[in-house]
């Protein structure tokens, strides 16, 4: 009878979970939205500007960075809006943080998606959001959390 091998890795196996800010720029009744490249993963989906909260920053210190590296604006984080836990089908965690962001400086420069722009709330489901942001999507458009 052979001897069981022990775990050598004790921690579950689950997906690898990342933290992500992200923001919901409010214009009146629009909000600004950004179109993955094709050269993405989850190429030409649409999501809202933001990214990976790096070791050592709040989720708004950095959306803060992330808006100034993606947008070239500098923008006053409010609020949290709601907070999503979402597991990818191929095998990816992530953990979002929405805010809403209703005055920021600087022109909005473009710099790393396929497109931005201005849309209503009411018309956010005719995109093909990813996967994570469809249940807020149903919510903004219902005008909940905004």
């Amino acid at each position: 009878m052979e001897d069981a091998q022990p775990n050598s890795n004790p921690r579950p196996g689950g997906p690898a979970l990342r933290f992500v800010a992200a923001a919901l720029i409010v214009r009146g009744g629009e909000v600004l939205i950004g179109q993955r490249r094709a050269d993405q993963p989850m190429a030409l989906q649409w999501e809202f500007p933001g990214g990976k909260i790096e070791a050592g920053e709040s989720p708004e210190q950095a959306l803060a960075r992330e808006l100034d590296e993606e947008l070239g604006i500098q923008a006053t984080i409010g609020p949290r809006v709601t907070r999503i836990r979402h597991n990818y089908r191929h095998g990816g965690a992530v953990d979002l943080q929405f805010f809403a962001v209703h005055e920021f400086s600087g022109e909005i420069v473009n710099r790393i998606f396929q497109q931005v722009r201005w849309t209503k709330l009411e018309d956010l489901p005719g995109y093909d959001f990813l996967a994570a942001d469809r249940g807020l999507i149903r919510d903004l458009a219902a005008g909940k959390l905004l």
